[in-house]
């Protein structure tokens, strides 16, 4: 929803607000924060009447069970990533952060932004992307749902598992930089919807 997330004081994103409000008047909304809004916190889904999830939530879907979250802690063959990623949601980095004047924020997120991209340039591809045992420690922490969906990574595609005998499928989300898509429970088949 958001290229990055401030602070839940910034008002520069108002009209995504009001418009989740007027959803969740009448839905649910469940949030899991990726890696450009984990700033996100009680005040946004106060004015939102969102809910905040863990970074690793188990859903009912009809009679299934799955395992949603962002994907970016499965990417733990990228080392540098994942300490920035602990660093940077330690609750120091964060009122640090959160107290800054929203200039210096901006500032500070374009240059993480360009050195992101830029270190990107010079990585690997499969360090980039999930880490097997990562994907199968995940599966058995949360007694091997037959689904897991995440994004992160900007690889669709649904790969196939069997961990202690139980199938399982792990379900990769697109991206929303050219044209979005969504997933869709309906008469207990998941169904990708492109937009």
């Amino acid at each position: 929803m958001f290229d990055w997330w401030p602070g839940d004081d910034s008002n520069q994103f108002n009209k995504i607000i009001t418009l989740l409000k007027e959803i969740s008047n009448k839905s649910k909304i469940f949030f899991i924060c990726g890696n450009r809004d984990y700033l996100i916190g009680k005040k946004f889904a106060k004015k939102t009447n969102i809910t905040i999830l863990p970074d690793h939530e188990l859903i009912k879907l009809g009679k299934e069970e799955a395992i949603i979250l962002h994907g970016d802690t499965l990417c733990t063959d990228d080392i540098k990533y994942q300490r920035f990623r602990k660093f940077s949601r330690s609750w120091v980095s964060k009122k640090v952060f959160l107290s800054l004047p929203k200039y210096l924020k901006d500032s500070i997120f374009n240059f993480a932004r360009k050195k992101s991209n830029y270190d990107k340039s010079y990585k690997e591809q499969d360090i980039m992307d999930v880490n097997a045992i990562a994907v199968e420690k995940l599966f058995n922490e949360f007694k091997n749902p037959p689904i897991m969906i995440h994004g992160h990574t900007h690889r669709p595609k649904i790969h196939n598992y069997e961990f202690n005998g139980v199938k399982s499928k792990r379900v990769v989300l697109s991206d929303w930089y050219e044209s979005g898509s969504f997933l869709l429970w309906d008469k207990g088949k998941l169904k990708n919807i492109k937009i």
